[in-house]
C-alpha cells in the first residue's frame, strides 16, 4: 500500500483572506462552505489535493522548505504582473536576459512561490 496527498497545508494568519488570494491566483473555487473569520479553508483544486489554509497564532518567520510552482498559461511575464497586482510581492528575480530561469514572489502573509516559463516561452526558446 501506498499513500495519497490529501492536501498541501498552508499555516496562515488569515486563511479565508489568504485562501482568497490563492483562489484568484489559481482561478479555482473555495469550498463552499468556507466563510470570512473560519480558521480552515480550502482551495479546491480541479485534480489532485486541495489547498488547505490553516490559522495558526506564530507569524512566517524563515523561508520556506517546501513550496508550490506555477507554470502559467499566459507568458511568465504577464502572469507575474498579473499576481504583483493581486497582492504578491517580486522576492527573487531569477528571470535571465535569453527568457530563461524563473520569478519568485511571495503570497500576501510572505509565502514564496515561483513563476516558471509558460509551454509557449518554453517553445519560443532556442535549442
Amino acid at each position: 500500500m501506498v499513500s495519497v496527498v490529501q492536501n498541501v497545508a498552508i499555516d496562515c494568519a488569515d486563511a479565508y483572506e489568504l485562501a482568497r488570494f490563492w483562489s484568484e491566483v489559481l482561478g479555482c473555487p473555495l469550498h463552499p462552505e468556507d466563510r470570512p473569520g473560519a480558521a480552515e479553508t480550502e482551495v479546491m483544486l480541479p485534480e489532485g489535493p486541495v489547498l488547505y489554509f490553516n490559522r495558526v497564532p506564530e507569524p512566517k518567520t524563515v523561508k520556506n522548505r517546501i513550496h508550490l510552482c506555477l507554470r502559467p498559461k499566459t507568458s511568465r511575464e504577464e502572469e507575474v504582473e498579473r499576481l504583483l497586482g493581486l497582492g504578491a510581492t517580486l522576492v527573487t528575480d531569477r528571470r535571465e536576459s535569453d527568457g530563461a530561469g524563473w520569478a519568485v514572489l511571495a503570497d500576501p502573509e510572505g509565502n514564496e512561490f515561483c513563476v516558471l516559463r509558460s509551454e509557449s516561452d518554453r517553445a519560443a526558446m532556442p535549442s
